[in-house]
């Protein structure tokens, strides 16, 4: 693969003829020797006329020098002698921005995106492009994308790692995605209080404050620590107190329905599913004592959506679950599944996402030697008594036995949530992951 340094010209391979001069050309650029540079790039192309990196290097000098109609037609050349080499798109729509014609320019970057959607500093400029264009929109999305993509490669994170000429624009990114993020939960927020009140969306602009770090987080116990979205001034507590889960009582009472539908699905694996779909972040998760570890599930939701034949197949699981205040955010949640830990199976510790939902278990087959830990506290399972933890507290979770542990697991609004702040939550989460979504499709 191709390797490009910050100014998007190509690392030149060891080994090759033209090495040492195209590396030449390169360094006098970068310290500002304009002519030394041209002259390199010019005995390059003297024994090789074709040299796509040396065309790039005497057109980046051209447009230091103000001469950016040369510069156009050098990377003219460039692209034509080397069509899919995004480089000389990229700097070619530099040189076309440079020189006023920003329609050609943002072709040029759209096709050194194309070519390399990866190419954060070429997207980082197409946005600027766009910005300067009046596309607002756009260019914010753009510009979240490009700072996703660099800080991915652990650049742009500070200034340590951003070059001293981007840093400006670097910035404008950053600002620029915030204020847009903002105007966009908030403005979640705006419609949420003209329907219940301004006054019931008061812990949720905290919490949005929190989110886009406007407002530091103030964990009253320093064990919470959720890894997406903290919601601040909730009760905070490892396990919820059943006081606060009127239902328990309810579904306790179908624990022998419930596990009469589970004994006549354990047998196949008709229906069941990988908790981990991905084998790296199950080998990071998962550790196993005599045999391999395996979590896996019956799930009734998985990230929101209904199975249907689970549903179908397990008619007062279904029923009982239905009656549950889940935590309902289209395309994210609820889970609710039959948890599957096979004999020695040890999920590792962990942190969930966000405290505005708690996770409740209904033990349904507990051998020997199986427990959840949550935050240092140690509880151990009983079939047919449920128990509701906030995930956020690191926890973990073992089957020391030789047989196969078995609990429903499923998803809660936190009880200390109000009705509209579960509707804000449900809208800010989705448009969070619309604008994840928007930009990852970019």
């Amino acid at each position: 693969m191709q390797e490009y340094d910050s100014h998007g010209i190509r690392k030149i391979v060891p080994g090759r003829a033209q090495m040492s001069r195209l590396t030449e050309a390169q360094r006098l650029l970068r310290q500002g020797r304009i002519a030394e540079a041209e002259r390199a790039s010019r005995a390059v192309l003297e024994r090789s006329p074709d040299d796509v990196e040396a065309l790039n290097i005497l057109a980046l000098a051209a447009i230091r020098d103000g001469e950016t109609s040369r510069a156009v037609a050098l990377l003219e050349r460039a692209t034509r002698i080397n069509p899919s080499n995004p480089v000389s798109f990229h700097h070619l729509g530099r040189a076309q921005e440079t020189a006023g014609n920003l329609p050609a320019a943002q072709a040029a970057i759209r096709e050194a995106l194309r070519l390399k959607p990866e190419f954060y500093l070429s997207r980082l400029h197409y946005a600027a492009l766009l910005e300067r264009c009046g596309d607002a929109e756009g260019s914010a999305m753009h510009f979240a994308r490009t700072l996703h993509d660099a800080q991915a490669q652990n650049q742009w994170i500070n200034a340590a790692t951003t070059p001293a000429g981007l840093r400006p624009l670097v910035e404008h990114a950053v600002l620029t995605v915030r204020a847009r993020r903002s105007a966009l939960l908030f403005g979640v927020s705006d419609r949420l209080a003209h329907r219940y009140g301004r006054e019931s969306m008061a812990r949720v602009e905290k919490c949005l404050r929190v989110y886009l770090g406007e407002e530091q987080a103030r964990f009253p116990d320093p064990r919470q620590r959720p890894t997406f979205l903290y919601f601040p001034d909730l009760p905070t507590t490892a396990y919820l107190d059943p006081a606060a889960c009127p239902w328990i009582e309810q579904l306790e009472a179908q624990t022998g329905a419930i596990r009469a539908e589970l004994l006549q699905l354990l047998p196949s694996e008709q229906g069941r599913e990988r908790v981990f779909t991905a084998a790296d972040v199950e080998r990071q998760n998962l550790r196993g004592a005599d045999a391999a570890p395996s979590w896996n599930g019956y799930y009734f939701f998985r990230h929101g959506v209904r199975r249907e034949d689970n549903c179908a197949s397990c008619p007062a699981t279904s029923a009982a679950v239905g009656r549950l205040p889940l935590s309902r955010v289209p395309e994210h949640g609820p889970e609710v599944l039959f948890s599957v830990f096979t004999a020695g199976t040890h999920l590792l510790p962990h942190r969930g996402v966000t405290n505005t939902r708690v996770v409740g278990h209904l033990p349904l087959i507990v051998p020997p030697d199986c427990a959840l830990n949550v935050g240092g506290e140690i509880h151990v399972w009983q079939e047919g008594r449920v128990v509701v933890f906030d995930d956020t507290y690191e926890h973990e979770a073992w089957n020391r036995s030789g047989e196969t542990r078995v609990v429903l697991i499923f998803d809660l609004w936190n009880p200390y949530l109000t009705e509209a702040e579960q509707a804000a939550v449900a809208d800010l989460v989705q448009a969070i992951g619309d604008f994840r979504k928007t930009m990852e499709q970019l």
